[in-house]
């Protein structure tokens, strides 16, 4: 079965193509400055490379020439566009989905209100999978949620403690974010450990540009710092994570700011943007505060901190704890964050090889848990666009 895995943002959209008798990537590439000017990388399984620039003024020219490039020239990996089995699309934003679902048109309905839960993410999405349906005629699409793997967290720890009619009827809650990431390492620990992870308790760190932790008990999700919106828990490239909510309304009221311009601000300009005065990228940061930059530094031990303090909280949640992963850009490759984040947590039995921490292998999975650890300690690759491709085979095969 070949199925294609769309990952789509306002102005980009990624894509990979998997054989998933054999688990290969075909093809895999991105399409960039959608809107703009438009270019496009590709790449195939037997090492060939594309990169062009072409007009892509929306996102069904940018769904076409992907298709063309995977099905015609020199860089096709498909004879026809017969061979494609199915397609994933990754959503930020299920709402009330709750389990990845088949795009039919009652489902196609259902994702409208999610416009307004993720509006920088969700609309994008639904444009691409209206352009499949134009250009992939008959295609199947399956939609898999960011937020289905938080459907199930004990109500303690989703619904805010507002009043009760704003959940009831507005669906206000705790939705949680990168759910698919922290299913894929959570399960890979597990396999990579040879547990059953019905018998793993597990805090999963997926830092990157955005970041989030979650406790997943016996493999169920039970806590999460993203919350109705990415914006909520940590310190992020250019978010600011969780701040006293009365800190809009001082800035609305007391600073004449616009409510808008306020959260845009939290969201562009604010977590290591805003603290170091631009550098939103944890490799700057780390550079700057090598050379002296205090901001920088401070940016830094926030983030340590704070992850930090949620390894602690969610061992709390779960009553104890047997691995902690790092995943994503930074979790995988900053041994500045892994080391920092675990300092001092001796009490919590977790303990570092600092050396092979420093010279972790990519692409891998590894243990770099000291010799008296009583916690696992795990870097694991993560691969979202493999668990999407997983759901949607399954979820074409039953339907």
């Amino acid at each position: 079965m070949k199925i294609l895995v769309i990952n789509a943002g306002s102005s980009s959209l990624k894509y990979q193509l998997f054989n998933m008798d054999n688990g290969d990537v075909l093809a895999k590439g991105l399409c960039e400055r959608i809107g703009v000017d438009g270019a496009l990388k590709h790449s195939t399984i037997d090492g060939k490379k594309l990169e062009i620039e072409h007009p892509l003024p929306d996102h069904d020219a940018a769904i076409t020439l992907v298709i063309d490039t995977l099905t015609k020239g020199d860089y096709a990996v498909l004879s026809d566009v017969s061979e494609l089995d199915a397609i994933g699309q990754r959503i930020a934003h299920g709402g009330k989905f709750k389990k990845s679902t088949l795009l039919d048109d009652e489902a196609m309905e259902g994702l409208e209100p999610t416009k307004k839960l993720a509006p920088l993410h969700n609309p994008p999405v639904i444009k691409v999978i209206d352009a499949c349906k134009k250009i992939v005629k008959g295609v199947p699409q399956v939609a898999v949620f960011d937020t289905s793997f938080y459907a199930d967290m004990p109500m303690f720890n989703y619904v805010y403690p507002l009043p009760y009619e704003y959940f009831e009827k507005h669906q206000i809650r705790k939705y949680g974010f990168h759910g698919t990431s922290h299913r894929y390492v959570s399960q890979k620990a597990a396999d990579f450990l040879g547990k059953d992870i019905k018998d793993l308790k597990i805090v999963s760190c997926h830092l990157g540009s955005g970041s989030s932790i979650t406790a997943v008990d016996g493999g169920k999700a039970v806590n999460t710092t993203m919350g109705f919106t990415p914006l909520d828990g940590l310190i992020m490239g250019t978010r600011c994570g969780s701040v006293d909510p009365a800190v809009m309304s001082y800035m609305v009221n007391d600073l004449g700011m616009d409510c808008k311009d306020v959260i845009n601000m939290m969201n562009k300009s604010s977590g290591f943007h805003g603290l170091t005065g631009g550098l939103s990228d944890l490799r700057d940061v780390g550079k700057a505060a090598k050379e002296g930059n205090e901001r920088a530094k401070l940016a830094l031990e926030i983030l340590y901190h704070q992850v930090r303090r949620y390894i602690g909280s969610y061992s709390a949640d779960m009553n104890g704890l047997d691995v902690v992963i790092f995943t994503a850009g930074v979790g995988e490759n900053d041994f500045n964050t892994r080391e920092n984040a675990t300092n001092d947590m001796t009490f919590f039995g977790i303990e570092i090889d600092k050396e092979l921490n420093r010279n972790c292998p990519r692409d891998q999975v590894v243990d770099i848990s000291g010799p008296n650890s009583k916690v696992k300690v795990l870097v694991i690759p993560t691969n979202e666009e493999y668990m999407i491709a997983q759901d949607t085979m399954k979820v074409v095969t039953e339907k």
